[in-house]
């Protein structure tokens, strides 16, 4: 007897019910819907200015190593994070971008109807990983154009949240909170929830946005970032600093080899190159004003940024926006916008070079004549 054929996979019952969808159509893809190349590419929030040269040239030197995995306890870059922020690298964990390491952590914490608490339109691939694990998202709106703590915190007590996911400074706003806010927040949330803060941002942020809080807090994660300021997102490496017992949890589900050597090698050597990150903060403050001068000169309203992009008040709905952003990707400028209304009257530009913002600046009068 002829055994039976598997002629479509056995997904589990929840899986089963996850929509099939990426949560950020990347610009690859609208560029082969559209068959051609977007000439600027300020959408995805990174850094044009590009990775340090000491991590260019590290990189280029482990590329003829590749041939070996990584080292899987990442045992360098971790001491020398846990050095640069003066804590012991048991409080680092080092993994695939901070959406990797959300997913890890969301596997760690996420059962079947666990209740996390985030903000109704912020980063939504934290939403997708929730999700993933059966968790209950419950949002809070924002508040202005701000996040809003004190809503955030009365939701998790309202429903005993596992999680409360903050990013400060926030996507896709790009606004921010100081750092006693957040030492506020956490002073006053629930003995069962954990912090889960974003500071993918905060290199690019003001003095003072960074909470003054030790690394070996209880309730709260730190996410970091190599692909912002430091110009690294195509390597997706990214770290949390948290206290010891939770950050040796992640060697429970994390993929020990997924951090390759190249990329090891380029992170550490970004890190070590302060000097250059100081320029970039230099320069983004230079494309922020660029930027708001231009959406000003075109009756568009720049919000305050604490970021590497400037979110740009169209001053109207979310399908004028939506129509603003079809007309910008139709002349091969490439941005994004809030999904959620009221946010998604605004459009998103990341910062980048002056070749970037000068193709922004010539497409935008047309793009808005025609969208309105």
């Amino acid at each position: 007897m002829t055994a039976p054929i598997l002629t479509a996979p056995i997904l589990t019952a929840l899986a089963a019910t996850l929509p099939s969808i990426v949560p950020f159509t990347g610009p690859e893809t609208l560029e082969r819907r559209q068959g051609r190349r977007f000439s600027a590419r300020l959408g995805a929030n990174e850094s044009l200015f590009g990775p340090s040269p000491a991590a260019v040239a590290a990189m280029s030197k482990a590329a003829s190593e590749a041939w070996m995995y990584g080292d899987p306890e990442l045992y360098d870059l971790k001491a020398a994070l846990a050095a640069h922020h003066g804590c012991s690298p048991e409080n680092i964990v080092v993994g695939e971008g901070i959406d990797g390491l959300l997913g890890y952590l969301a596997r760690l914490m996420i059962e079947p109807g666990t209740p996390v608490v985030t903000s109704l339109g912020a980063y939504p691939t934290f939403n997708f990983h929730v999700t993933g694990y059966g968790g209950t998202l419950h949002r809070a709106p924002y508040c202005g154009n701000h996040e809003d703590p004190e809503a955030l915190l009365a939701l998790a007590a309202q429903t005993r949240a596992r999680l409360l996911y903050l990013a400060n400074p926030d996507n896709p706003m790009g606004s921010h909170h100081p750092g006693r806010v957040i030492e506020g927040l956490l002073a006053n949330l629930p003995g069962e929830t954990l912090l889960v803060l974003d500071e993918a941002y905060i290199d690019l942020a003001p003095p003072g946005t960074a909470p003054d809080l030790p690394a070996d807090t209880p309730n709260l994660i730190r996410f970091r970032t190599f692909s912002k300021a430091h110009g690294l997102a195509g390597l997706r490496v990214g770290y949390a600093i948290t206290a010891a017992p939770l950050a040796t949890a992640f060697d429970k589900v994390r993929n020990h080899f997924g951090v390759g050597r190249v990329a090891q090698a380029g992170a550490l050597a970004a890190l070590h190159d302060q000097d250059y990150l100081a320029q970039i903060r230099s320069k983004t403050a230079t494309a922020r004003l660029r930027l708001q001068g231009v959406a000003k000169a075109n009756g568009l309203i720049p919000l305050p940024s604490a970021t590497n992009f400037v979110t740009l008040d169209c001053t109207r709905d979310g399908d004028y926006a939506r129509r603003v952003l079809a007309e910008l990707g139709s002349r091969g400028i490439f941005v994004r916008m809030p999904g959620i209304a009221p946010l998604d009257r605004c459009i998103r530009v990341s910062l980048g070079d002056e070749a970037a913002l000068a193709a922004f600046e010539q497409a935008l009068p047309a793009a808005l004549q025609a969208a309105g």
